[in-house]
């Protein structure tokens, strides 16, 4: 059965940005958002890879603000059709590459040691015989580690990584000591950490996080995000909304 696609015209308020989505298959997330905006890129960056890209709002988001090179990996055929089709919508073919890949041992298409930036927006579920399935497939496979796990991700992003490359995540709080520690194996550095709080008064849900390949700790923990004030959202995520080319994220 052939499923309706909606294209989302602009994006983060940037009028010329497009998006290719499936409400009944897969949507993006503010998550994506708040980390794409997260990554620091430099003049300097020169090949950057998001491990499990879906329909490819991160690397779009990313083509915001570096000329760098943006490969992406999506396992799912059909998710990452909706991403090929978003890259074409925008003219970023030239910018932009999508690859229909399992991230495991996908530095054999890549290359290894080749990327100056990785970044992953996971499956934030572990599977279990207690976990709360979705029956859409493609939501399961998103929101569970079905196909990888967080561990797989980290060993693969340092397989991709240059010496002293950057590795980006979001992740859900209860996962963060479980993070640290499969950083450390890898021997990665933690250089930033953000937590983000859906309101001021809630304790907070999701974390930020950037480690560098080869690198000691050097922990430097941001201010808070905190998404909505006043049952809005807050102007900081308004910000991250408009990000417009001109600007650089410093």
């Amino acid at each position: 059965m052939s499923l309706k696609i909606e294209t989302i015209h602009e994006l983060l308020g940037y009028e010329h940005l497009k998006i290719a989505q499936n409400p009944e298959m897969f949507c993006f997330s503010l998550d994506s958002i708040l980390l794409a905006d997260f990554i620091r890129t430099k003049p300097s960056t020169k090949q950057i890879i998001d491990l499990g890209c879906g329909n490819a709002p991160i690397p779009l988001f990313l083509s915001l603000k570096t000329k760098a090179k943006i490969v992406g990996v999506e396992i799912q055929e059909e998710v990452y059709e909706l991403g090929m089709k978003s890259v074409e919508l925008n003219g970023l073919e030239g910018q932009i590459k999508l690859l229909n890949a399992d991230i495991k041992d996908v530095y054999r298409l890549t290359g290894a040691n080749v990327f100056d930036i990785a970044v992953s927006n996971p499956p934030y579920f572990k599977l279990n015989p207690g976990s709360n399935i979705n029956k859409n497939k493609y939501l399961t496979i998103a929101r569970h580690e079905v196909k990888i796990n967080l561990e797989q991700i980290v060993t693969e992003a340092k397989k991709l990584l240059k010496n002293g490359g950057s590795f980006n995540l979001v992740h859900r709080t209860e996962r963060l000591s479980e993070t640290f520690a499969v950083l450390k194996q890898n021997n990665f550095g933690i250089r930033r950490l953000r937590f983000v709080y859906p309101k001021k008064e809630n304790p907070a849900l999701l974390f930020l996080l950037e480690a560098w390949s080869n690198k000691k700790d050097d922990v430097k923990v941001e201010a808070p995000l905190y998404v909505y004030e006043n049952g809005e959202y807050s102007e900081e995520v308004l910000e991250i909304f408009n990000f417009k080319k001109n600007e650089y994220n410093k």
